[in-house]
């Protein structure tokens, strides 16, 4: 694996999400209740604190909790809630030493079916259905990973020219783009709830 990616919209962690498959699956981990650019930085930042030029799944699941949590919460914290989050990233890569032999591409290679590495990628601590197929759709855009029925699988995500997520975002033009997207999604959202009832006197 070795691409350009523009989700960090910062040169060496992009570098670091293009060739390290462990970082991307680390960075989509993060991808929540913060800036995408924060959480896609992340798997950088953790990588500098640990004194590496590449995430090792063994060395994270074997780390001591309260020191990668303490790592995580150093300022600038890797997240908004950086401990929660260290023991998130620390039970990803258990699952990955325990399942995959610490490869995180292992999780991908040789899939058959798009149906298959959903199915895979929804078993991995901390992806729920919509993060799976988020991933799913950048591995397939993106990534070159694109096993028979992948669109499919990825659902909305996976649509040719759509501006949705992450797997859609290959710079500033299109950032703006999916950035916009949300914005309409949680107006519609927001207008769809009933508007709330006054309490009868």
């Amino acid at each position: 694996m070795d691409v350009t990616l523009h989700l960090a919209q910062e040169p060496e962690a992009d570098r670091l999400l293009g060739r390290s498959p462990l970082a991307a699956l680390v960075g989509m981990l993060l991808d929540q209740q913060i800036p995408m650019e924060w959480a896609f930085t992340g798997p950088y930042t953790i990588a500098q604190r640990l004194n590496v030029d590449d995430l090792d799944a063994h060395e994270i699941a074997a780390y001591d909790p309260e020191a990668f949590a303490a790592l995580l919460s150093a300022k600038p914290a890797v997240h908004r809630y950086p401990g929660s989050m260290a023991g998130r990233v620390q039970q990803l890569c258990q699952y990955l030493v325990e399942h995959y032999d610490g490869r995180a591409d292992a999780v991908w290679e040789g899939v058959d079916s798009g149906a298959e590495l959903l199915r895979r990628l929804n078993e991995l601590p901390g992806f729920g259905e919509q993060k799976a197929r988020i991933f799913l759709a950048l591995l397939g855009k993106q990534l070159g990973v694109d096993p028979p029925g992948w669109r499919e699988a990825a659902g909305a995500y996976g649509d040719a020219g759509s501006y949705r997520s992450v797997a859609d975002i290959k710079g500033p033009e299109s950032l703006a783009k999916v950035r916009a997207h949300k914005q309409e999604m949680k107006a519609a959202a927001k207008a769809a709830k009933p508007a709330a009832r006054k309490p009868r006197k």
